[in-house]
């Protein structure tokens, strides 16, 4: 398997902005009648644009890369099976959520995005975040650092916020809708320490603030690696601090253990404590 190249990077860049382009935009705010289908529920959404965004990417990306692995949020809803240990390959995977944010996209809220991930032997590699509203991207290979994009090749560096200091001045974003109770209402709850709440039900954009200097923690429970593989090497690469709710690294083998990002690790335990207090 041969390193990923700067001009792949940029391959699969220009591939988001064609989906975004030739198949989601195209639909927003525009789908037809049968065009949305809930999946496991009124707030878990697939439209005909979803479908035709990761049947693109898919096609592509095994076209470029013969022999790789291609994992799809929506491949993936048709047939689970296709998670089973899927990380641990000796092929290069790489994950498509073809739209992060469908029920904002099927309600016609600018609120979504492409994400793609690249991982080799376990390990996340590359991450890329498409907007295809603002036809721009976040990004991030491992080592490098992370850089947002803009759409005429001007790139400018990603750096996470500088820590708060204490939870009452912090803005973060908690996704508690996936937590078991008794401890969904007691993070919600807790939430009310906070400076600021944010709530985009975008990882995608999410990420973006996190990444970019404008909140200070981003915490998920449900761990689809669609979702948060990406976005958690671009927070990394952008001077944050990525783990599970134990502690532990994430990794892209992990489908549970709940996810919280922050600026650094201080905050993190900061975080950690805060929302959890009895």
């Amino acid at each position: 398997m041969t390193r990923l190249s700067s001009a792949d990077i940029d391959w699969m860049a220009a591939l988001l902005l064609e989906a975004g382009t030739t198949e989601i935009m195209p639909r927003f705010r525009n789908l037809g009648e049968g065009a949305v289908q809930e999946k496991t529920s009124a707030a878990d959404l697939v439209t005909e644009a979803d479908v035709a965004a990761e049947r693109m990417i898919t096609a592509a990306l095994l076209d470029r890369f013969p022999g790789s692995l291609v994992i799809g949020e929506e491949a993936v809803s048709d047939n689970p099976a296709l998670l089973d240990d899927w990380s641990k390959t000796d092929r290069r995977a790489f994950v498509v959520d073809p739209i992060d944010g469908t029920f904002n996209f099927a309600s016609g809220v600018a609120s979504f995005g492409v994400m793609l991930a690249v991982v080799e032997a376990g390990e996340t590699v590359a991450g890329i975040i498409h907007d295809p509203v603002g036809q721009d991207w976040i990004m991030a290979e491992k080592g490098a650092g992370a850089v947002l994009r803009r759409l005429d090749g001007r790139e400018s560096a990603l750096r996470v916020a500088e820590p708060a200091g204490s939870i009452g001045a912090m803005i973060g974003s908690a996704s508690w809708q996936y937590m078991p109770e008794p401890e969904r209402s007691l993070v919600a709850a807790n939430l009310a320490q906070c400076l600021g709440n944010v709530g985009y039900r975008c990882a995608a954009q999410e990420y973006r603030l996190l990444a970019g200097g404008h909140i200070h923690f981003a915490l998920y429970n449900k761990l689809m690696p669609w979702d948060h593989l990406a976005g958690a090497l671009i927070t990394e690469e952008a001077g944050g601090h990525v783990r599970r709710f134990d502690g532990s690294l994430y990794t892209p083998a992990h489908l549970g253990g709940g996810l919280l990002a922050t600026t650094d690790p201080e905050s993190w335990a900061i975080v950690r404590e805060a929302l959890w207090r009895s």
